[in-house]
């Protein structure tokens, strides 16, 4: 289930001041989110300083930003998710009844779908029993408070509508067809992620906080996922990589990697409205910071110029005649104090100079790889493939440098066909022909062997038999600053970005992507798209990206649920 409605879903862990619960809504309305000085460090690195945010009721604010900027971080703070070992700094104000749905929903694998919905249910129900109980206590000592408190708060959830809505919400979702008895542990992560969804729909909280939320979801749940937030009276605070849902949701975006100058050239991190109009002013917020940076630069060599001036630049060297020593003498000594009193002034202004200049414009990391190495001939060929239960294929063929895109909603097989083509899966039926001499497969949750492991040793290791193997800096997928960290300390996209690395380091001539999109940063996402357009050699890929598939340009196959 989603996080707790509790005051306790809204502390921090560690050395923070708690979070103080706004408490449920009242006459007045939903209550806001309100981050002050918020910083998140663990042993070895610090993840967030001195973040602030405020998100008040009817706003729907998205954060954006390169892959370990701590995203997910911020989310998990406010939640009170943090680990033990995680030392917090700042406070937090936020709603009562906050609720925060992570990039794995958090059921277990052994409940039913029935179950998980009654769990839902249960406090809302309760909620609603509590109203009637208290009924009767009306106009006792104590009982008009308690009455006040329990009808406030089924109010604020509209208690009474909680059945109906879970049943719509299940609908909607496409819930009712996996069955009630079907257990968590067999669905897939869109399925998961729309049980999820149908809590929240059901629940309706005052605080809702979203880690990547449109991740393994078709266009059918992104659309009723799109509407509910629209109407969502309450706080919304969300994480994502989904251009479409930036522009189509947010009325506001946080980008925690905004720049020295900031997105408004004073350091702020705040832009009303979404990521079309935003990725302009980011672009002119970097060129300002990088003006910036080289006018005081110059500045500063000219300032420090002038502390290293000499007497030539002020009088003459020239000697006095026998009857003008005096004079001269006199005029040295002016020369000598002017002199001085311009280095003292440059030096002061030098100070002030060097101690206000703004931080050196980080190279922007960059994608600088090749997705796939020339091939030529057939690669693929497939006859009435099939994994039983799972999905089936008639007809599929790929040649050198075609590119085809997987369609289908959820549960319609993408994945496994991806798994069947590079080997990962067996299929049950039909012919399958991979001609491809080298086939790579980037899968949704790459695994590392040892999470203890360094990210770059984990890269080293898996390309260790490969000659030609380009280092892991020359491809520009994780900045340098993350090689030593542990893979399991890496954040999700990170690790993507880890896994891309090493499945095209081996310059395969077929390249299996699935959703090659999620979890990376919006920047890496359009240079991927720029990489597809150009690879030469054969790539199949599936996505839920609706972006990347409104402006691809190659032949699709559609798949349907089994």
């Amino acid at each position: 289930m989603p996080a707790s409605s509790s005051s306790s879903a809204a502390r921090l862990s560690g050395a923070a001041t708690p979070a103080t619960p706004a408490g449920p809504a009242g006459p007045a309305g939903p209550a806001p989110l309100v981050v002050s000085g918020l910083s998140v460090t663990y042993p070895d690195r610090t993840v967030l300083s001195g973040v602030d945010l405020l998100a008040q009721p009817g706003r729907r604010i998205g954060l954006v930003g390169e892959n370990g900027v701590g995203k997910s971080t911020l989310l998990r703070a406010v939640a009170g998710r943090l680990p033990a070992r995680a030392r917090v700094a700042g406070s937090i104000t936020a709603p009562d009844d906050l609720v925060l749905l992570g990039q794995e929903p958090p059921f277990h694998d052994t409940a039913t779908v029935a179950e998980v919905l009654a769990m839902t249910l249960a406090p809302l129900r309760t909620a609603v029993a509590d109203v009637e109980r208290l009924a009767a206590l009306v106009g006792t000592p104590d009982g008009d408070t308690a009455y006040e408190h329990a009808l406030e708060a089924a109010v604020a959830h509209d208690a009474w509508d909680a059945d109906r809505r879970a049943e719509v919400a299940a609908a909607r979702l496409g819930l009712a067809d996996l069955g009630a008895d079907r257990v968590v542990g067999t669905l897939s992560g869109g399925q998961r992620t729309r049980l999820a969804l149908a809590t929240i729909m059901t629940t309706r909280p005052s605080c809702l906080l979203l880690d990547e939320p449109t991740n393994h979801l078709d266009d059918g749940a992104i659309e009723v996922l799109t509407g509910f937030l629209r109407e969502l009276p309450g706080v919304v605070v969300l994480a994502s990589h989904d251009r479409v849902l930036l522009d189509d949701v947010c009325t506001d975006l946080v980008d925690l990697d905004a720049g020295e100058l900031g997105t408004d050239g004073n350091g702020g991190r705040r832009f009303g409205g979404g990521w079309s109009a935003y990725e302009a002013a980011r672009a002119d917020a970097r060129r300002r910071w990088e003006e910036t940076w080289a006018a005081q630069q110059e500045e500063i060599a000219r300032l420090r110029d002038a502390t290293r001036i000499g007497t030539s630049a002020i009088a003459h060297d020239r000697g006095p005649t026998d009857g003008d020593k005096f004079i001269y003498s006199f005029k040295g000594g002016r020369v000598d104090q002017t002199l001085a009193r311009r280095k003292k002034d440059a030096q002061r202004r030098l100070e002030v100079a060097e101690r206000e200049q703004v931080r050196k414009p980080p190279a922007p990391l960059a994608f600088r790889g090749h997705l796939t190495a020339a091939a030529t001939g057939r690669l693929v060929q497939a006859r009435g493939l099939e994994v039983a239960g799972r999905v089936r294929v008639e007809r599929l063929d790929l040649a050198a440098g075609e590119h085809l895109m997987l369609t289908g909603p959820n549960g319609s097989g993408k994945s496994t066909l991806l798994g069947v083509l590079s080997g990962r899966l067996a299929a049950t039926g039909g012919t399958l022909d991979v001609s491809a001499r080298t086939v790579r497969e980037l899968t949704q949750d790459p695994e590392a062997a040892d999470r203890n492991r360094s990210a770059l040793a984990t890269y080293d290791d898996a390309v260790r038999h490969l000659p030609d193997a380009p280092a892991l800096r020359e491809l520009g997928l994780l900045h340098p600053r993350d090689h030593r960290t542990p893979v399991g300390s890496l954040s999700v996209g990170q690790r993507r970005r880890l896994g891309l690395a090493v499945a095209i380091a081996a310059a395969p001539d077929l390249l299996l992507l699935d959703e090659p999109t999620n979890h990376v940063s919006l920047a890496l996402a359009g240079e991927l798209e720029e990489a597809l357009a150009t690879a030469p050699g054969g790539v199949v890929l599936a996505s839920h990206d609706r972006w990347l598939r409104r402006r691809w340009g190659g032949p699709e196959l559609a798949l349907t649920p089994w």
